[in-house]
């Protein structure tokens, strides 16, 4: 009730009355101005690991008449990952002004838009539903398709059930609780509209077996470097998670220190650190742990393989699968749980060719796999078949 009866108040007036923590600065609240191309596709709200925009970006540049635009609502700096339009989180959920703006600009400029997350599209969190808003995009003509990133869709029951490191099975107490009615919540949604779907990790496809999967993307060149791992005599092994508890973090933080303190490995603990310095981050390090908890693998893992660092994880033998069948390719993260992530990293520093070989592989599995092309050639049907979508 306070949310919808704020919505009510003029920006200028709540920008006042509003704790200091949730201002916002309405001069920010710019809408999305469409591109002058044939085919004009808006991906928002959220963004996650600035792959809206690199989604958008591989679009633009690998599929004729495609000019894009991306939208995430921000609370602070965060990561600092690119986006072509980025609103503060309490104007997007708050400002009725800028959301009929925003709904306006997107229901007469774009031709195709990509709902992240199952999150709504103008905001308006108070009084309108997702499905009520992306009911809108298809009376005006608008394609839509959604984007499924990974809490919102997966269903913690399903992958406990399955999977014996699962954080749901207590590594987050009651938080499992409200992902369970938010993937339940969100699959009924994708069920109702009947919409394509696309999921940004191989092991969602257990969640939304009709999806399509659509590769995540980085910048190989942003990542090169000249450096080859284990040249040092203790290598640097790096840890950099963006959710400690998902990861798997707390499993494997004993075992590094450990290693750490005998001196076979310098550990690296990672935290907070901005997008644009991660790099260089990965530069300094030999190998990278990802996470050991998701079976799964997503952008961090992407980019530490791109920049020719061994990376280390746990992935299902059924992504590993996938992986092979969509792409040709093996994965090339080494495979390790807390139980044998010791074992492994003794293994390297024992034999240190063999893994500066797979170092490289993985250079060439980013730039096979996840530079952009494959995921501009899965967007392709969505962006240029004419054929309507019925809810």
């Amino acid at each position: 009730m306070a949310g919808r009866l704020l919505r009510l108040v003029p920006d200028g007036v709540l920008n006042r009355i509003l704790p200091h923590r949730y201002r916002y600065d309405p001069a920010e609240l710019h809408v999305a101005v469409p591109p002058s191309t044939p085919i004009r596709l808006f991906i928002a709200p959220v963004n996650w690991a600035g792959q809206a925009w690199r989604w958008a970006r591989a679009a633009e540049q690998n599929i004729d008449g495609v000019g894009a635009v991306t939208m995430a609502y921000r609370v602070g700096g965060e990561f600092g990952h690119p986006a072509d339009l980025v609103i503060p989180a309490t104007g997007y959920v708050l400002s009725s002004g800028w959301q009929r703006r925003q709904r306006d600009a997107v229901l007469t400029g774009f031709t195709h838009v990509i709902i992240e997350a199952e999150r709504h599209i103008f905001g308006r969190v108070y009084d309108q539903t997702v499905e009520q808003q992306v009911r809108e995009l298809l009376g005006a003509g608008v394609r839509a398709a959604f984007l499924c990133h990974g809490s919102d869709i997966r269903l913690p029951s399903r992958h406990a059930a399955g999977n014996e490191y699962s954080p749901f099975l207590g590594a987050l107490g009651d938080l499992t609780a409200r992902l369970e009615k938010q993937a339940l919540e969100n699959k009924a949604l994708l069920d109702t509209l009947r919409l394509p779907v696309f999921v940004s990790t191989l092991g969602l496809l257990s969640d939304v077996p009709e999806a399509s999967w659509l590769p995540v993307v980085v910048d190989p060149s942003l990542w090169a470097t000249e450096s080859v791992p284990f040249t040092r005599e203790r290598p640097v092994v790096a840890h950099a998670p963006s959710r400690a508890s998902m990861k798997g973090s707390e499993l494997i933080d004993p075992v590094m220190r450990r290693l750490h303190d005998d001196g076979l490995i310098e550990y690296v603990r990672i935290e907070g650190v901005p997008a644009g310095e991660m790099p260089a981050v990965y530069r300094h390090a030999d190998v990278v742990l990802d996470q050991f908890r998701l079976g799964d693998y997503g952008v961090a893992a992407c980019e530490a393989l791109a920049a020719g660092r061994v990376v280390v994880g746990h992935v299902t033998t059924d992504v590993r699968a996938r992986v092979k069948a969509e792409t040709g390719r093996d994965l090339p993260i080494v495979e390790a749980t807390a139980a044998t992530l010791e074992r492994i990293i003794s293994d390297m520093c024992e034999n240190r060719e063999r893994y500066r070989t797979i170092a490289r592989s993985g250079v060439e599995f980013v730039q096979g796999v996840h530079d952009g092309r494959r995921s501009a050639d899965v967007l392709r049907p969505f962006l240029t078949n004419p054929e309507e979508d019925s809810p």
